[in-house]
């Protein structure tokens, strides 16, 4: 009894640490950016850290980073992110940008391990009493694991399986990868990026964008 009193407690413990998480939508387009970098007619902003709560903590823990982005397109001609445009870190170093896919089941809440609520349907609290002969009794038990149990792994499905999907439709809207910047438009967006760490990000026109301009201008 005293080993199914202490499993009960250290269940509850764990499983209230590890509640699912409503998923805030990162707007991009809303976003104050930190840092700039420019080439040519091009310039890029872009800041990390725009994931929350459990995403953040995905983040940290499978070395993977969710970066938004801005790029505005000064030139006179439609430029093509991953084609014309690519990112690399500030000391030119590549950067092989990870799929949409690949981002959000690197990041995204795991609904199934909710389940674990259930362990709680066991769980009694009794009520107890000592009667003249100083024995106690138990007068009463009432089976709160039949409602807590099922209830929080119920909404705690709910919440994760929703923010997973708010989360995943940012991700398609904000897909950068092929993604066409119009002559004199900016353009918002998200890209993944495995690392762990935050280093500096630049924006490159790539050289055959380069000989197209020159060709351009030249009479």
């Amino acid at each position: 009894m005293k080993f199914l009193k202490l499993f009960s407690l250290f269940s509850i413990v764990i499983l209230m640490t590890s509640c699912a998480t409503r998923y805030k939508a990162i707007e991009p387009e809303q976003l104050m950016y930190n840092s700039i970098n420019m080439e040519g007619d091009v310039s890029l902003e872009y800041k990390y850290d725009v994931l929350r709560k459990k995403y953040s903590k995905k983040e940290q823990k499978k070395d993977v980073r969710l970066v938004a982005v801005k790029i505005t397109n000064r030139s006179n001609r439609d430029m093509i992110f991953g084609d014309d445009l690519r990112l690399t870190y500030a000391n030119d170093n590549a950067i092989s940008l990870m799929e949409r896919d690949k981002i959000f089941s690197s990041l995204k809440q795991k609904p199934a391990t909710h389940l674990f609520y259930l362990l709680l349907t066991p769980l009694t609290f009794s009520t107890t009493t000592t009667n003249s002969q100083g024995i106690t009794q138990t007068s009463s038990a009432f089976p709160a694991g039949l409602i807590v149990g099922p209830g929080l792994a119920g909404a705690n499905l709910i919440t994760a399986s929703s923010a997973n999907k708010k989360f995943k439709e940012d991700l398609l809207v904000y897909d950068m990868r092929g993604k066409t910047i119009p002559a004199g438009k900016t353009v918002y967006g998200l890209v993944g990026v495995k690392a762990g760490n935050y280093d500096a990000l630049k924006i490159n026109v790539s050289r055959n964008e380069k000989v197209k301009k020159q060709e351009a201008i030249t009479p």
